[in-house]
């Protein structure tokens, strides 16, 4: 039977550490040589089971095969030979470490495992931990140097966060997410090779172009069915996991912080704590192991999850950098007017940021913009009705700025290597404690003079020539400036509890759990297209959840790829997650007003669902895709719909909708027909699209009995 409340406790006659969820199991055991083994995850299992469960046996009868149980985080030493989550150097030269299993402690539901070297001063405990509700197991590993002043320092070459294991399958395959620059989170499927797979990001953020969540199946696994075990590491800067599957049928993957070449230094007394590598196992398909990442993130990551996201209107699209005043108050006015409850001034109205050459890191109103500040607008927003925002970047500076002139030094910059601007700027030294200081100062000040709601924090660069120029260990910067990034915005919203914030890199360069876990959404692009929009937004719902997906409706032809579409099929897409508009509001049409207007109200009305329902993505035939968000309760439903072209004498199909009950019959809201829940899981419901390319539709249901 399932779990009915998370629980975590460790055996001492087995010697089994044991993690139930409500609908999975998660069992370790300590091996002979002291060091945690992996030993079951999957669907749930009492002790007894568990206990009986034949220990690991490798296919290959060989002196050069490893222990048949993978490590729970593998060091270098004995007969390992994938790869190693733990890479130390003790003074003497001596590399990797020897466990002894000391112990155990549990506290609700968590679980720690406490290991020390057999001759070294070194102790780590490895950290288990479920959430009511939740079938998510969050992992971290916490490292700490135990000796004195004699024992020299201790150098961390590699500290995973944790390792991963899956059962022996028929085959592997490997869902992942990739991109770039306006075309991130593209979900890829592939079968899984006998080699090491690494995905990483060695560019000082999370970045467009990986993204640290995977899954892995048997190849059959479906949106409704088959077995899936997901993992997503929250952290927000460089990352690496390196997913193994060996000749003799082992598959296992380890991950966390820091890129590969990166050495940190552990000294007396000092310890290191991982992010964390949370994982979780379903039997019912990719769409299953999705829902449940989004009740996770929701009940246990976001910090304001049942508050609304409002329908946001950023200026950007509309002016650029050629901010005035009345252009601001006038395209506030169109947007009250349309029903936009947030209002952001974005890049251009600070310093001498006239183009993106000058101004960055002087976050100050710019005079011939702002005569009078900031607060003019704020106060009109706010009489509108709606919220006020700006966007803030400050992570970066031009070498063209105030900022820059007065602090050169602040900057990440080995001082024998020309320094690599990338979109004219540099990128501020956040693990150093001025810079910090100063930033935690000015954001404060923004928020706090301006009557500032929302910010919107962006981040439009890698990092490059990354030094520390005299610091004693300056690889710590890639671990430290992320977590300051991640403390300032704590703080900020601990200093202003109704601030909400805004996630954003160049677009989705930065969206994770660890980013999530204080901001409210995240910019998924920069492209706004809403035929590439779609699948965009298919691969980010892989994990995230849609409340946390901003999405806007932008003018057309479409700035990134030329295409003209309707503003129908525009909102439609945009609907699926945070609803916001960005076009020029000042050169629409009454028509288009007036629809867009409609629009926004209709999203209104199914934002609940959208944002706090059960999605399930469907696909149909001839290019038709949709999503479906469900209530709890199964009272209300909200499907939107999406075919992006249209071939000759192809009618849409029937969409089947599976999350509906069998026993129970649907009204159709909107065209006042009712179904039985059985027709529209087997048969499915018509779809009312209209002719031609770029067709969308809404179609509400609500359960009669």
């Amino acid at each position: 039977m399932p779990a009915t409340r998370p629980t975590a406790f460790f055996d001492p006659g087995s010697g089994l550490a044991v993690l139930s969820t409500p609908h999975s199991c998660y069992a370790v055991r300590i091996g002979t040589d002291g060091s945690p083994r992996h030993h079951y995850w999957g669907t749930p299992l009492d002790l007894a089971e568990l206990s009986g469960l034949p220990p690991a046996v490798s296919p290959a009868d060989s002196s050069f095969e490893a222990d048949a149980a993978a490590d729970e985080l593998a060091p270098q030493t004995g007969a390992r030979f994938g790869p190693a989550g733990l890479q130390v150097r003790f003074a003497d030269g001596t590399r990797g470490a020897q466990w002894r299993f000391t112990g155990h402690t549990v506290d609700g539901g968590e679980l720690r495992l406490h290991l020390s070297d057999r001759h070294y001063p070194l102790a780590a405990d490895l950290c288990y931990r479920v959430r009511a509700g939740s079938d998510v197991i969050e992992r971290w590993t916490e490292l700490t140097h135990t000796g004195g002043p004699a024992d020299g320092p201790i150098t961390v070459d590699r500290l995973d966060s944790a390792s991963w294991t899956a059962p022996r399958l028929a085959d592997y395959r490997l869902s992942h997410l990739v991109g770039g620059w306006n075309s991130e989170f593209q979900l890829q499927r592939d079968r899984l090779p006998i080699a090491e797979t690494v995905l990483t990001s060695r560019r000082g953020i999370t970045s467009h172009h990986a993204n640290p969540w995977l899954a892995v199946d048997d190849g059959t696994a479906t949106e409704e069915h088959g077995e899936v075990w997901s993992t997503a590491l929250a952290w927000s800067g460089s990352w690496r996991i390196t997913v193994h599957r060996d000749p003799v049928g082992r598959t296992t993957w380890t991950g966390g912080f820091g890129h590969e070449g990166l050495h940190w230094t552990l000294r007396p007394g000092e310890a290191l704590t991982t992010p964390v590598f949370a994982g979780l196992y379903t039997p019912h398909g990719f769409g299953a192991a999705s829902r449940a990442w989004h009740d996770h993130i929701r009940g246990h990551v976001l910090p304001q999850p049942r508050r609304d996201r409002p329908v946001v209107y950023n200026s950007w699209e509309a002016t650029h950098f050629d901010i005035d005043l009345a252009g601001q108050f006038r395209l506030a006015e169109l947007a009250a007017r349309l029903g936009t409850e947030l209002f952001v001034l974005d890049d251009g109205w600070f310093g001498a940021r006239s183009s993106d050459r000058a101004g960055l890191g002087d976050w100050s109103p710019r005079r011939e913009a702002f005569p009078d500040g900031l607060r003019p607008l704020a106060d009109h927003v706010h009489r509108l009705g709606m919220d006020f925002g700006v966007w803030v970047e400050p992570e970066m500076v031009n070498a063209d700025s105030d900022l820059f002139r007065a602090h050169p030094e602040w900057v990440l910059h080995a001082p024998t290597r020309e320094a690599t601007e990338l979109r004219n700027q540099l990128v501020l030294n956040f693990a150093h404690p001025e810079v910090e200081a100063w930033a935690q100062l000015t954001l404060d000040r923004l928020v706090r003079e301006n009557g500032v709601d929302w910010l919107k924090w962006d981040a439009n660069r890698a990092f490059t020539d990354v030094g520390w120029a005299g610091h004693p260990d300056p690889d710590r910067l890639w671990i430290d400036h992320t977590r300051a990034v991640h403390r300032i915005m704590d703080r900020l919203r601990d200093d202003h509890p109704s601030l909400r914030i805004e996630a954003c890199a160049g677009g989705g360069g930065r969206v994770d759990l660890g980013m999530l876990a204080r901001t409210d959404q995240a910019w998924t692009s920069d492209n706004t297209d809403p035929v590439d929009r779609i699948g965009i937004q298919h691969g980010y719902s892989q994990l995230f959840p849609a409340q946390t997906m901003a999405a806007w409706v932008t003018d057309c032809p479409n700035a990134a790829t030329g295409r003209t579409t309707p503003l129908r099929f525009r909102f439609h897409v945009a609907m699926a997650g945070a609803l916001g508009l960005g076009g020029d509001l000042a050169r629409w049409s009454s028509e288009e007003l007036r629809e867009a207007a409609d629009l926004v109200a209709r999203y209104k009305a199914i934002r609940p669902l959208v944002q706090h329902g059960h999605q399930h993505r469907l696909t149909g035939q001839d290019g038709v895709s949709a999503v479906h968000y469900a209530a709890d309760d199964d009272t209300a439903h909200a499907l939107l719909v999406w075919r992006p072209t249209t071939r000759f004498g192809h009618r849409p199909a029937a969409l089947r909708l599976p999350a509906l009950d069998p026993d129970a019959r649907y009204l159709d809201v909107d065209s006042g027909r009712t179904h039985s829940g059985t027709t529209l899981r087997h048969c499915g419901i018509d779809l009312p699209l209209p002719a031609g390319d770029y067709a969308s539709c809404l179609i509400r249901l609500a359960r009669l009995d």
